[in-house]
């Protein structure tokens, strides 16, 4: 007689009973509903498709934790996507080849990443939009006036949107002259706010003394959005000030919304490096203890698959949003403020102190990790 089996699931899996599952279908139609208001149709993408297609759209932090298997009947290695994005751009390579216009797609399902450690593979729900053909900052402001209406549509409102310039990190890092082996520890202390440990890479940099100093700046160089003006008083070299001067006016566009959000300033973000070219944007809400949509703008994608354009795009983390409304539906009013959930990184993962020239570190707390 066969042994029965235990009844469970694989790590990082779960089931959602009636009410949860209600709880994530509304959020997910009301996302939706506010994109397609928006211009924004509807795609559906499936849920694994062969290894070196979707590949291709992946930075190296995605491939890591790509879950691949054989496809039994043509043995070929395929692999559950662990974001939707590339497979918007393979999509808007292939069948909006020849579309002249802005191409503006949404999406919602789920993806799955095999992440290190005890909790092995985690399943993520997710809802998010893709928006070809628009530079920034217009193609910006107009993705992150979206995520901010999207997130009020279903009850997440006056979130705090983080910004930062991936296309600032490139060319301080560039400015450096670091061997190439000090690259990666330079922007580890960088996104970890570590101010003591980038002292110690920057004393193998070659580049000039101002890139250097200007360097030494970028784990404090976080908070309100003044500290654009600051920065770029100090901005070493033309590329800096050129990515400085875009992101000051992408944030100019976000304000002539008039968008019902905070937004904070991080010139020091590094994460998706290898993935993101322009702006970096993610939004924090009370109630949720890491961002709940993520994103940013991504140029070099869709050239991958054969179809070079401007594109940027977020992706909200349904999960994330449904944990919030369910705790701010549960716990007393508040006075308005910034969000509690807005949380410090740990100490390991950011310097201290204030540094002449800038105003001090903003004391809205930081967050932990990665739309990537």
């Amino acid at each position: 007689m066969a042994e029965t089996p235990i009844l469970r699931l694989p790590t990082g899996m779960r089931d959602h009973a009636p009410e949860a599952a209600s709880a994530r279908r509304r959020i997910v139609d009301g996302l939706l509903a506010t994109f397609e208001r928006r211009g924004f149709a509807r795609v559906i993408t499936p849920a694994f498709e062969y290894e070196e297609v979707l590949a291709l759209g992946l930075g190296p932090a995605a491939r890591a934790a790509t879950f691949r298997f054989v496809e039994p009947s043509s043995g070929e290695v395929v692999a559950l996507r662990p974001d939707i994005t590339p497979q918007i751009a393979r999509l808007i390579a292939t069948r909006y080849r020849d579309e002249p216009g802005p191409v503006r797609l949404c999406y919602e399902g789920t993806v799955v990443r095999l992440e290190r450690g005890a909790r092995g593979q985690r399943e993520l729900m997710q809802a998010g939009v893709e928006l070809a053909g628009l530079p920034g900052p217009d193609g910006d402001a107009e993705a992150i006036a979206l995520a901010v209406d999207a997130l009020a549509a279903v009850g997440l409102r006056t979130p705090t949107v983080d910004l930062g310039h991936l296309g600032l990190a490139r060319e301080v890092l560039s400015a450096l002259e670091l061997p190439e082996a000090a690259l990666d520890d330079a922007r580890r202390c960088i996104a970890k706010h570590d101010g003591a440990g980038l002292g110690v890479v920057l004393e193998r940099a070659r580049g000039s003394r101002a890139a250097i100093q200007f360097a030494r700046l970028l784990p404090e160089l976080s908070g309100v959005p003044s500290v654009l003006d600051d920065a770029r008083a100090q901005a070493p070299n033309a590329g800096i000030k050129r990515a400085l001067a875009e992101l000051a006016a992408i944030v100019s566009a976000v304000r002539g919304r008039k968008l019902d959000a905070r937004l904070h300033v991080d010139l020091g973000e590094v994460r998706g490096f290898d993935y993101y070219t322009g702006v970096r944007f993610q939004a924090f809400v009370p109630g949720a203890s890491d961002a709940v949509l993520r994103g940013g703008r991504y140029d070099g994608l869709l050239a991958r698959y054969g179809r070079p354009s401007p594109a940027v795009g977020f992706a909200v983390d349904v999960d994330a949003v449904a944990g919030a409304l369910e705790l701010s539906t549960s716990a007393p009013p508040r006075s308005r403020g910034k969000p509690a959930s807005f949380p410090r990184r740990a100490p390991s993962r950011e310097g201290s102190g204030a540094l002449p020239g800038f105003p001090t570190r903003s004391t809205e707390p930081r967050r932990t990790r990665s739309k990537e």
